[in-house]
């Protein structure tokens, strides 16, 4: 290997993603370069931090209940749900952060659900953007429970006029 594609990590730490070099110049893939500057979108960061979230199993949804709602209709009027909701991120020049809310299946071990969304949302935003992913802060707003869906669609749809 080229020394600009290296990196030193501490004994036993073999599992990390290794870091993005994004300040080395002639780094492949680095965000500054001797040509120029490669600049990423807090809009890119999101969806990716937000589609990564929501591939690891036992999250339900994102984003608090107004959020969810806002979607719903969306989702009603042929759009589509925003892969950003629940989602917000500060990125840096070479640095990135995000702060994830996420609704979890009731029965998953919480502090093992954010354990996986935090490393799947890392990887993911690192290797697609070369940015250094600082933190992930998750927080749990809700907890969805088996047949809610079913219970609310029963009764909206009792709640609706009926045409004859």
């Amino acid at each position: 290997m080229t020394e600009a594609s290296t990196v030193n990590r501490p004994k036993g730490d073999e599992a990390t993603v290794p870091r993005a070099r994004t300040d080395s110049p002639g780094a492949p893939g680095g965000l500054i370069t001797p040509k120029g500057t490669t600049t990423i979108d807090s809009g890119v960061v999101s969806k990716i931090a937000g589609l990564a979230t929501r591939e690891i199993p036992g999250v339900y949804d994102m984003g608090t209940g107004t959020a969810r709602a806002l979607g719903a209709v969306r989702g009603m009027v042929g759009g589509d749900r925003s892969a950003t909701q629940g989602v917000s991120v500060e990125v840096g020049e070479r640095q990135a952060a995000a702060d994830l809310e996420v609704i979890v299946e009731y029965g998953i071990a919480i502090p093992d659900l954010a354990a996986a969304v935090r490393r799947n949302v890392i990887t993911a935003v690192e290797r697609m953007t070369g940015l250094e992913v600082t933190e992930v802060n998750i927080k749990v707003s809700d907890v969805h429970m088996p047949g809610q869906d079913r219970e609310r669609s029963e009764e909206s749809s009792e709640s609706e006029p009926r045409v004859q």
